[in-house]
């Protein structure tokens, strides 16, 4: 429909930040929706999540990210969709990563699983604001200077490289130590409150003051731990991709699955024990495609080339991880 032939509704079609402000508020809305649809009724009253509707909510998240890249493709071309699709499967790896981080929060905090949603939801609401800035920062940077791709890049190589080398036991100590350091600098109750963040209790002078509960310290923490991931997401897929629009919706699309998958990973995150080393492999890969385009003077390397490439090294990377971890996941032989 041609939106010019009615006055008022002509701005929707008015290009914004790389796609029709009616595009973007489209996708807005349709996140509004699926956050009003879990918290409103799908998950009203506080309560464990099973891995089986766990994985039956991602797969329902993973099926719409897909759908989205259809549309992407009907409106933007094979190469748009090639580098969505691109996008959502590194977004969606890296935040493996972020899994076993919340884990390792969740058990410094020892939050009961039937709180962990509420956390997780109003993790990703911030998620969606923060990225947002994030990644309105990161592509007016690097409109004012193309030279901040290479610096991009440069990022995701040495990220790749310490990921190679990186433990995981220092994760789970800096956990424990973040959660230490705000207990000695807030008024927290000892205990959880229900699924509230903040309660109103006596101090030692009797008078009533604000406390901060457990669950509100994992609300910040997670919080914080997405600020350190997005430093490695947000430059990973402008490598990928330029458009704003397509880095933040398959941005935004793998978060939203993340928390849905996120119960029935912490159950069998030691199975992808070597995924990490694939993510590595793909960080470095799209690092260096960078500076390779910049030294032979490419415009950019084909997407369906880095499509191919990314999906077959994280492909190996679980097929591997559950090769190798078969033994230890195999239930004992009875004696």
């Amino acid at each position: 429909m041609d939106l010019s032939l009615f006055p008022n509704l002509a701005v929707l079609s008015t290009d914004f930040v790389g796609a029709p402000v009616w595009m973007w508020l489209a996708f807005l809305t349709l996140v509004s929706l699926l956050m009003a649809l879990d918290l409103g009724v799908l998950h009203r009253r506080s309560r464990a999540i099973g891995v089986g509707e766990s994985l039956a909510l991602s797969a329902f998240y993973i099926g719409l990210a897909l759908a989205f890249g259809l549309f992407v493709w009907r409106s933007f071309g094979a190469e748009a969709a090639a580098a969505y699709l691109t996008a959502f499967a590194v977004e969606k790896a890296l935040a493996m990563d972020n899994v076993f981080v919340i884990a390792m929060i969740f058990s410094a905090l020892a939050t009961p699983l039937a709180l962990q949603h509420r956390v997780l939801f109003w993790g990703v609401v911030g998620v969606i604001a923060l990225r947002a800035l994030l990644i309105g920062a990161g592509a007016a940077l690097i409109a004012q200077a193309s030279w901040v791709l290479l610096v991009f890049a440069a990022v995701l190589i040495l990220t790749g490289l310490k990921m190679l080398f990186a433990g995981e036991s220092s994760k789970e100590r800096k956990a424990h130590a973040a959660a230490a350091f705000l207990r000695r600098r807030m008024n927290v109750t000892p205990s959880y409150e229900g699924g509230r963040f903040l309660v109103k209790r006596p101090d030692a002078t009797g008078r009533l003051r604000w406390f901060a509960t457990p669950l509100l310290l994992a609300l910040v923490l997670i919080e914080t731990a997405d600020v350190v991931f997005a430093v490695d997401s947000v430059p990973a897929i402008f490598a990928i991709t330029t458009d704003p629009f397509i880095v933040y919706t398959s941005n935004i699309f793998a978060i939203l699955g993340l928390r849905a998958l996120y119960f029935a990973l912490a159950a069998m995150i030691a199975r992808f024990a070597y995924l990490k080393y694939a993510l590595a492999a793909v960080l470095i890969f799209i690092g260096g495609k960078i500076f390779v385009a910049d030294l032979f003077e490419l415009t950019k390397i084909p997407p369906l080339l880095s499509l191919g490439v990314t999906l077959s090294l994280l492909t190996l990377g679980v097929l591997v991880s559950l090769w190798r971890t078969r033994r230890d996941s195999a239930p004992e032989a009875g004696g």
